[in-house]
């Protein structure tokens, strides 16, 4: 049986947070590592028979041309921060607002001007790059936008591109897996801090406040998504959001939450209990934590030279067997896991729905599975970790503790 953690973690039990000089050295990784990035995107359009690239994806714009914008910015920014690539130019979109941020963010690039009314200036964004078929990240563009630069170029060839880039940042480079750790640390940190301040009836609302505020404070520059608190049978709810419900003892406390540090994130879901767990949920909890163990520990026996590197669907696979044969089939929906970096979900996917490729490597993924009683109760335990066939090394990027902790009492 699975120990209860009765100790509560205490913060300086994690890594401090970023200094301004991690950040700075970051900056200059991010600079040294674009050329790199761009050169592997022309390779890909060559062989695609592509003359230019055109990304509307905030994270793409980031990684290939520097210029960023705030999280959730792009939803108002207009068509500013979408860009064009070609075999010897980048091209940034940016309206008066993002003029001079784009100048000194993407120094590689020139800055175009641009209003809403996008097809109006295609044609000659086009025919400065000398572009007659343009890949075009399709699942990100409105059907209404394709039509009308269509429209406005019907001699030039709109190729859809699907996973490109994605595919590409996959594979971590060394800065961005430190920034990823870092975001872990500041996650890890904030929920150890906010333990000791959870008491039969304070709400969910309440909670989800003050761990954001602990993230915000603990060197986080924001969430890296929203955070999900969830109290008894609310915690059957896989992506459920924080209610007035409030917790009490004999119930589990979900949270689902992560940081963002200089633009990449973490993720990390813990049930945790209010006060003795019930021989239910403590059973639910360790035919979760039992899954989550297979899932590692094929990815360690590949690392170890024992079996070959599994695809994501083979990842999958081993935690949904331990959680069929527990009986709580049923009761598990969503996929073991999933890429992140830049986004909180990306490449590569654990789940049945992934690809029968090996994973890449070095990459970082979660390791989520779960179990959901609906109306009644819910667990899942989540952990990022960083996966290198190179180094032959399996770290767990999360050190908040796995095994069961009691709190409220």
């Amino acid at each position: 049986m699975t120990n209860l953690v009765r100790r509560l973690p205490h913060p300086a039990d994690f890594p401090a947070p970023p200094t301004a000089a991690d950040r700075v050295r970051w900056t200059a990784a991010d600079t040294a590592a674009r050329p790199e990035r761009l050169a592997r995107l022309r390779a890909k359009m060559a062989a695609e028979g592509i003359d230019a690239y055109f990304g509307v994806r905030p994270e793409h714009m980031r990684y290939l041309t520097g210029f960023t914008l705030d999280d959730g910015e792009d939803r108002v920014a207009g068509h500013s921060g979408r860009f064009l690539i070609s075999a010897d130019q980048v091209v940034v979109l940016a309206d008066s607002r993002y003029r001079l941020q784009a100048a000194a963010q993407a120094p590689g690039a020139r800055i175009e001007n641009t209003t809403y009314d996008l097809a109006a200036i295609w044609p000659e964004l086009l025919r400065g790059l000398g572009a007659r078929r343009v890949a075009v990240e399709a699942a990100h563009v409105s059907h209404q936008l394709w039509g009308e630069l269509a429209a406005a170029t019907p001699d030039v060839e709109l190729v859809p591109a699907a996973g490109w880039v994605e595919s590409f940042r996959a594979v971590k480079e060394p800065a961005e897996i430190e920034r990823i750790r870092a975001a872990c640390g500041v996650a890890d940190r904030a929920l150890a801090t906010l333990l000791r301040h959870i008491k039969p009836g304070k709400t969910e609302h309440d909670l989800a406040l003050a761990l954001e505020w602990e993230m915000r404070t603990g060197g986080g520059d924001g969430l890296a998504f929203g955070i999900a608190c969830l109290a008894g049978p609310n915690a059957a709810l896989p992506h459920g959001s924080p209610s007035a419900r409030e917790v009490h003892l004999g119930q589990v406390l979900l949270f689902d939450f992560g940081a963002m540090v200089d633009g990449y994130r973490s993720d990390m879901t813990r049930t945790l209990f209010m006060g003795e767990p019930s021989e239910r949920d403590l059973a639910i909890y360790e035919t979760v934590l039992e899954a989550q163990a297979a899932s590692l520990a094929m990815l360690s026996a590949a690392l170890r030279g024992e079996a070959a590197v599994p695809s994501g669907k083979a990842a999958d696979a081993a935690a949904r067997a331990v959680i069929e044969s527990a009986g709580h089939g049923d009761h598990f929906g969503h996929g073991t896991g999933h890429g992140i970096g830049l986004a909180t979900h990306e490449l590569p996917s654990l789940s049945r729905a992934a690809t029968d490729d090996p994973l890449p490597s070095p990459t970082v993924f979660s390791v989520e599975p779960g179990i959901y009683l609906d109306g009644e109760t819910g667990v899942r335990i989540e952990d990022l970790v960083l996966f290198d066939t190179s180094r032959k090394d399996l770290e767990i990027l999360t050190s908040f503790p796995r095994d069961p902790v009691v709190i409220g009492v």
